[in-house]
């Protein structure tokens, strides 16, 4: 066996293959130079050179130290100003004043730290869902592998759409062309070959190199790994790529901007409040600086951003519980928004698990039982005559020519049968074993010599193969009409004869109508000393061996799916590349619309813009489209101002990923190159993932508004409550202290927890929130500032009622305190259901976080009230029971006011 020590020291030996000159070598020094084999390595060998050479991947930037995370907490604009009214009241003589500011600062700061540091685990946790796959051959077989796993000596095999996981020097490769901007900033993709090139050439003409990071554009390859993780040329430069993204996003930076606004408005205010207080209303400076630090303390809210922030990390870890890995976080916000989702229909709103189901020879139509990969089934001739295919030359030969013409695995795990390449054809491959083929001895004993990948612009696949006698045969599978074409007979038990066009061009109608994608099979006998299989050899002069029906079931989850966004208001269209009926037949099962329009990709094409723009809005299904046409569908239906989430797995769609307002890749058959284009990446393929994405989408907007509509009424009101009282010269109902409890107890207990609400009832019932609607509408902004004024009423009521009895200034503001936090916690629970009625039985048993969250506020109150240390430092006095009562019945009546406002609003 050769081992990882001998590789290491021929990959830094000179003389051999130095590291600058492996475009230079030929194929068979690299290899030698790695110890490696054009069969790859085994998994004992790939196994010991991970251990020695470590991961395939670059330097992660150095993380931030505890310590630094820590102090970043108190880099913001409002903790400078408590901290200098922390200082300013500790010099004037206020040292209890002081001590529960900088408490109440170092509070906020651990509560950040700790929320910090739970996002950063989520986000890396996330990251780690959708790390790039490779495929390579390991113990002569074809397996997909983490990319962080790929080792010197690895064999690669590389596909259009694929991102290169490491430095590889080309062993083989067909029309094989890669982007590689990310090194050299060359836009156009180069074409790339096997054959060694100059020593001196620069990076972007070493052609028989592929390089980290960059992505497979076009046609097929392979190479052999030359370098990983630091030691590759991107490596080199990981500097520049090496930045984190950031948690920030577009609404958390406009509500950072709004509160450091609120900030300045409220510092000005202060200053003018101030002035009033000492120079008429005759306040001593110290009682009016610490009325103003009061004031400022309430009216800003300054743990808004972070909660908002927060919110969307719950909805990120919400939606990755459901399969759907959001790249970016503003990905979560636009979820909510969104009104059309233009879904692929393989994989994504159906299994993609082929089954053939229907073989259409010259002799008629042969059906095959059996489901999934599992090669379990038989061959009936209409459902009831069993074939023995060993017995039918033509089915004999037909799926010959599916397991040859292949580029898939099919293997059995514990889970069962799953293929390693496209799932079209492991169904073939099952197929073939169905009719008693051996996957192993029939490659051993037709090699193949060479071959013509599948090409969107020519629609099928060509193999040549070594024949009997010293020949050679090749056989080509791909689209129907395009296979048909290429032939001129069609094989028969008997030989062959003329092809009749029309009849199986009528059994692919026949075939499609019933939802199945049809393929052809053909070959042709070529001369034994064929190598190089061009399109001029295949192209013409074809035998057709017959069409294969197969059937990739819809979802039924993906049913109920479309019924829900249906109706919710989303439009559900299906963007295919399949055949028209084969398109509607299963836009049918699924329910897209009760009668689905269909426009094929040439209608588009000959179609006017005012027309393009009139069938990309009605029609629900789009068939036989190319990449082209998802990026001109996207741009159609956004030009009405809908917010689109579109699904992709090709590098072709990469710009309609990127166009779209969400882009959905998917997971598991999706590319790299769809990966890095788009938000958000399906970890099961699953249309049924989107509408959960969306639904989650839909409750982290609720849960926004409803974080906005708690938080600034709560501090408008106790804002108003000081304003008011300097105004018209009267005691203060609360002490500026007393403000910092209320904020630091009920802005974490009870504010955070609007994060953690579950979906409404009615959220996928409603129309879509357009994108441009602002979270403040007129009718928060009204809420807003009913509720302010509603908890001014109630704390000077309180406050009025106590001091009318008789009762102490300290007794009185105990009660003031009392009913502020009574009410925030009354309207907690009204502002859980924005658009629906709270006084429920649901609304008042509340979720976890809010049970919690209350219990918390009331401990802390009781605490607040009747505990010695809390009373000598804030202030407070014992309440009678009788008078505790009264205070929860204040918060009772503003539950009602705000209910019945709710219902008034509603009706307008």
């Amino acid at each position: 066996m050769r081992n990882a020590t001998s590789s290491i020291s021929s990959t830094t030996d000179p003389a051999v293959a130095p590291e600058q000159g492996w475009h230079a070598a030929e194929v068979e020094v690299v290899l030698a130079a790695v110890n490696g084999s054009a069969d790859g390595l085994t998994q004992q060998e790939a196994a010991e050179r991970l251990a020695v050479f470590g991961p395939n991947a670059l330097p992660g930037a150095p993380p931030r130290s505890a310590l630094l995370r820590f102090l970043l907490q108190f880099h913001n604009l409002l903790i400078y100003v408590l901290l200098a009214a922390g200082v300013l009241s500790a010099a004037i003589g206020h040292v209890t004043d002081a001590a529960v500011i900088f408490g109440v600062v170092l509070i906020n700061a651990v509560i950040g730290f700790v929320q910090e540091g739970r996002a950063e685990k989520a986000l890396d946790a996330i990251q780690k869902m959708i790390e790039p796959h490779a495929a390579v051959l390991r113990d002569g077989r074809r397996t997909t592998i983490p990319a962080d796993q790929v080792v010197p000596g690895d064999i690669v095999l590389l596909e259009a759409g694929d991102r290169v996981p490491a430095d590889l020097r080309i062993v083989r490769g067909r029309n094989l062309r890669i982007d590689e901007a990310i090194l050299t900033g060359e836009s156009v993709p180069v074409d790339k070959g096997s054959a060694a090139v100059a020593v001196d050439a620069a990076l972007g003409d070493r052609s028989s190199m592929t390089f980290s990071g960059t992505l497979v554009t076009e046609g097929q390859g392979s190479g052999v790994v030359v370098a990983t993780g630091a030691r590759t040329e991107l490596g080199r430069i990981s500097a520049m790529i090496g930045a984190v993204e950031k948690l920030a996003t577009p609404l958390v930076r406009q509500m950072d901007q709004f509160a450091r606004q609120i900030t300045f408005v409220v510092l000005a205010v202060s200053v003018l409040v101030f002035a009033y207080a000492v120079l008429v209303q005759a306040y001593r400076l110290d009682d009016a600086f610490m009325i103003v630090i009061g004031l400022a303390v309430s009216a800003i809210p300054e743990g808004l951003p972070a909660v908002m922030t927060i919110t969307l990390a719950v909805g990120l870890q919400r939606m990755a519980r459901r399969n759907a890995i959001i790249r970016r976080l503003p990905a979560v916000e636009t979820l909510g928004s969104v009104s059309v989702i233009c879904s692929d229909k393989t994989g994504t709103l159906t299994r993609n698990e082929m089954t053939v189901r229907n073989v259409v020879t010259a002799h008629g139509r042969i059906d095959v039982d059996g489901a999934g990969y599992a090669p379990d089934g038989g061959f009936q001739i209409r459902g009831a005559e069993p074939v023995d295919p060993a017995a039918d030359a033509v089915l004999e030969q037909l799926t010959l020519g599916a397991l040859l013409c292949n580029n898939a695995e099919l293997r059995k795990a514990d889970d069962g049968w799953s293929v390693d390449g496209d799932p079209m054809e492991g169904a073939l491959i099952t197929l073939a074993l169905k009719a008693g083929h051996d996957s192993s001895a029939a490659r051993l004993e037709f090699p193949r010599l060479d071959e013509l990948p599948f090409d969107a612009r020519t629609r099928y696949m060509a193999t040549l193969h070594a024949g009997e006698r010293g020949g050679a045969v090749a056989y080509v599978k791909g689209a129907p009409e395009v296979v048909l074409a290429m032939c001129d007979t069609v094989a028969t038990s008997d030989g062959v004869q003329p092809l009749d066009r029309d009849a199986f061009e009528a059994a692919v109608e026949t075939m499609a109508a019933n939802g199945q994608r049809v393929l052809a099979i053909a070959r042709c006998d070529c001369d034994g000393a064929l190598r190089d299989l061009l399109p001029e050899h295949v192209e013409s002069g074809l035998t057709l061996l017959g069409l294969v029906g197969l059937i990739d079931p819809p979802r039924p989850e993906a049913i109920d799916a479309v019924a829900e966004c249906r109706a919710a208001g989303i439009r559900v269209k299906m963007i295919t590349g399949d055949h028209a009926a084969t398109a509607r037949a299963i836009a049918q099962q699924l329910g897209l619309a009760d009668d689905p329009a269909t426009v094929t990709g040439r209608q588009l094409d000959d179609a006017a813009p005012d027309e393009f723009r009139r069938q990309a809005r009605e029609a629900a299904v789009f068939a036989r489209t190319s990449p082209e046409h998802k990026l001109r569908l996207i741009e159609a239906l956004q030009d009405d101002g809908s917010v689109i989430a579109m699904t992709g797995d090709g590098v072709n769609d990469a710009p309609a990923l990127k166009r779209a307002d969400v882009g959905v890749a998917m997971g598991c058959k999706g590319t790299e190159a769809a990966k890095q284009a788009s938000e958000m990446v399906l970890a099961d393929d699953n249309f049924a993932s989107i509408a959960a994405a969306v639904r989650e989408g839909r409750t982290v907007n609720d849960n926004l508004v409803k974080v906005i509509g708690w938080t600034l009424p709560t501090n408008g009101g106790e804002a108003l409550t000081i304003i008011l009282a300097i105004a018209f010269g009267l005691t203060l109902p609360v002490t500026a202290v007393q403000i910092l409890w209320i904020n630091m107890i009920t802005a974490v207990a009870l504010g955070l927890t609007l994060a953690f609400e579950p979906t409404e009832p009615n959220a996928m019932r409603r129309p879509a929130r357009p994108g441009n609607q602002p979270l403040l509408s007129p009718l928060l902004l009204w809420r807003i500032g009913f509720v302010s004024v509603l908890m001014v009423i109630g704390t000077f009521g309180i406050y009025a009622w106590a001091t009318a009895r008789g009762l102490p200034v300290e007794t009185a503001r105990t009660m003031a305190v009392n009913v502020l936090v009574v009410m925030e916690i009354f309207y907690l629970f009204s502002v859980r259901y924005i658009r629906g009625p709270s006084i429920t039985w649901q609304g008042v048993v509340g979720t976890p976080a809010v049970l919690i969250g209350v219990s918390i506020v009331v401990l802390a109150q009781l605490a607040f009230t009747y505990l010695p240390p809390l009373q000598a430092v804030f202030d407070t006095r014992p309440i009678a029971p009788a008078d505790g009562v009264v205070i929860v019945a204040v918060g009772v009546a503003l539950l009602v006011l705000v209910e019945l406002e709710k219902r008034w609003s509603s009706r307008g």
